[in-house]
């Protein structure tokens, strides 16, 4: 943002009194990053000062060497600088998106570590957990990434679990799980700012449905794909989720449930069209996709995280549901020389 304004022209107005210095953002751009998350961080900022014609935030882009990074989607940022220590008090956030285990750096790492020593307040966006966990700021705090990298996350930081809400504020550490997470997490920070009017103005202004609470969910992963709302069936299904290591019998879910095996039974088959071993299974194989794309594990290991037998058994599913063998479908997005 530099060598141009902080404070753009808008329509829209909304008058605050506040008239302090402004606070800074400094957003680490790391390689393919989500570009979703990281605009919907920053465009609140921006909107802010635009409705009340006042420079209440500043933002700073920035990349490890300083040279323009690719998101996810192919697009291309320029940052202002490469790494530089932030002042004290200032945010310092960290942007990842896909493949946020693929690379370490060591002088990220280092830097991390520095502006936290330095007074900082660090946090992540999307998948920017990855980071924090390599420098070692995650340790009996409360945090989240997103969803869909949150078992690759956890098999690789087996003492971390990060919650499944939107975002997290724990004493100033920041984590969301990006896409519109991003904007209720920078909502809060306006809203504890300048007041609720504010934040309200800016979330209409975003064209957001302000979560009510932090504490909502990224995602309903109880009812994903389904059309109801069932406590027994949303239980079971949340079972499965906590199980696929070690997979229960379909009998054994419909106890810890509080039904029948068949009124279990009957009940996926209303609201999936499947049975709950099918059910079962697709979670099974869908965490094992899960790991071979975020994570350095075997297939072996892989296959015993999500509670197969063997490298074959896994393969034999796999194959059923994305028409090729775990190997050969890592081979097929790994790049030679890596």
């Amino acid at each position: 943002m530099s060598d141009s304004s902080f404070v753009p022209r808008g329509a829209a107005s909304h008058p605050v009194t506040y008239d302090g210095p402004p606070r800074d953002f400094h957003f680490l751009l790391l390689p393919k990053l989500t570009l979703l998350a990281f605009s919907a961080a920053l465009e609140p900022l921006r909107i802010a000062n635009q409705v009340t014609g006042k420079e209440l935030y500043r933002w700073f882009v920035m990349t490890e060497d300083g040279a323009p990074v690719r998101c996810s989607c192919g697009v291309l940022l320029t940052p202002d600088s490469g790494l530089r220590d932030v002042p004290r008090g200032t945010h310092a956030f960290i942007c990842a998106g896909i493949e946020p285990g693929a690379r370490e750096s060591a002088a990220v790492n280092a830097w991390i570590g520095r502006q936290k020593a330095h007074g900082a307040q660090i946090g992540g966006i999307c998948t920017g957990a990855f980071a924090l966990a390599r420098a070692g700021l995650l340790t009996g705090r409360r945090f989240t990434l997103h969803w869909e990298n949150q078992p690759a996350f956890t098999e690789r930081f087996l003492d971390l679990a990060p919650s499944g809400r939107l975002f997290e504020n724990d004493d100033g550490l920041l984590t969301c799980g990006g896409g519109s997470a991003a904007t209720d997490m920078m909502l809060e920070l306006i809203e504890t700012d300048h007041g609720a009017d504010l934040a309200t103005i800016v979330a209409d202004m975003c064209i957001h449905l302000r979560s009510a609470t932090r504490d909502a969910p990224q995602r309903s992963v109880q009812s994903q794909g389904l059309s109801s709302r069932n406590p027994h069936l949303i239980a079971a299904i949340e079972l499965m989720g906590r199980t696929l290591e070690s997979p229960l019998d379909v009998a054994s879910i419909a106890e810890h449930v509080g039904l029948s095996r068949r009124q279990l039974e009957r009940l996926f088959r209303q609201h999936t069209d499947l049975s709950p071993a099918q059910v079962y299974m697709d979670l099974r194989v869908s965490r094992a996709h899960a790991l071979l794309n975020e994570t350095a594990m075997s297939v072996a290991e892989i296959a015993a995280a999500t509670g197969f037998a063997s490298s074959s058994q896994l393969a034999q599913r796999f194959r059923q549901r994305y028409g090729s063998s775990p190997g050969a479908y890592r081979k097929s997005w790994v790049s030679p020389g890596q």
